[in-house]
């Protein structure tokens, strides 16, 4: 059954679409898959939820910024993604909002929960795996984001959602923090005995350029009163959960 006539059927009121080709290198290898699913699948579905009536939300990404500032972006702040997955994310972001329908798209960073988008284990866990190992981990200190935990993101859609008041948001947990900071905190909060090492963003090669600082800030989240833990609350509650 294809999405319009499940929609027909099911006559949802809202349909949140979390799919995503999120293998950020492989998006540069495949980037005919990227487009496909992050662009074109995008814009599909939000013209299936306005034809039936139902509100549209849509999951994107910090890495729509190319990370030359050293504050967080907010939501007036210019995009220009580095990759073929920020720039199939940030397309699927256009096919949405040329329609001015009843949707949001909701940028987040680093999101970490059970899995990640991709299915791999999140970082968070692989760093608390390293736990009694001989050898250091060695963890980017130069790159900064904003760690979000999914349950925090998912209370905060919930809010949004009963706001209706559409547009673009970006919804991820408070505050800039290096990777290796993050790790570090992960590992004092959960008591566990892993060694870290910082390593500079260019000694980890990668096929795909990631931006160095792709930090948000929760600007027209705030405007609706509607405020988000630290990436340190994240941690407690993942930790919580394990």
């Amino acid at each position: 059954m294809n999405l319009r006539a499940a929609l027909g059927d099911v006559r949802p009121d809202v349909l949140l679409n979390a799919a995503a080709f999120a293998d950020v290198d492989r998006c540069e290898r495949e980037p005919e898959r990227a487009f496909a699913a992050n662009t074109v699948a995008v814009g599909a579905a939000a013209e299936a939820a306005h034809e039936c009536g139902a509100l549209f939300v849509t999951i994107s990404t910090d890495y729509v910024f190319d990370g030359s500032t050293t504050l967080p972006y907010d939501e007036s702040d210019a995009p220009h993604p580095l990759s073929v997955y920020g720039t199939s994310k940030l397309a699927g972001e256009y096919l949405v909002e040329r329609l001015h329908s009843r949707a949001f798209v909701v940028r987040t960073c680093g999101l970490y929960g059970a899995t990640n988008a991709s299915g791999r284990t999140p970082f968070i866990e692989r760093v608390l795996a390293q736990q009694s190992r001989a050898q250091p981990m060695r963890v980017v200190a130069d790159v900064v984001a904003s760690p979000t935990f999914a349950g925090h993101l998912a209370q905060a859609l919930r809010r949004l959602i009963e706001s209706e008041s559409y547009g673009l948001y970006h919804i991820a947990d408070v505050g800039p923090v290096s990777w290796y900071d993050f790790a570090a905190e992960a590992i004092a909060q959960a008591g566990a005995a892993v060694s870290i090492e910082p390593i500079a963003a260019d000694q980890w090669k990668a096929p795909a350029v990631r931006p160095r600082f792709s930090a948000l800030e929760n600007a027209n989240l705030a405007r609706l009163g509607i405020a988000m833990p630290s990436w340190r609350d994240g941690i407690a509650a993942y930790l919580a959960l394990r």
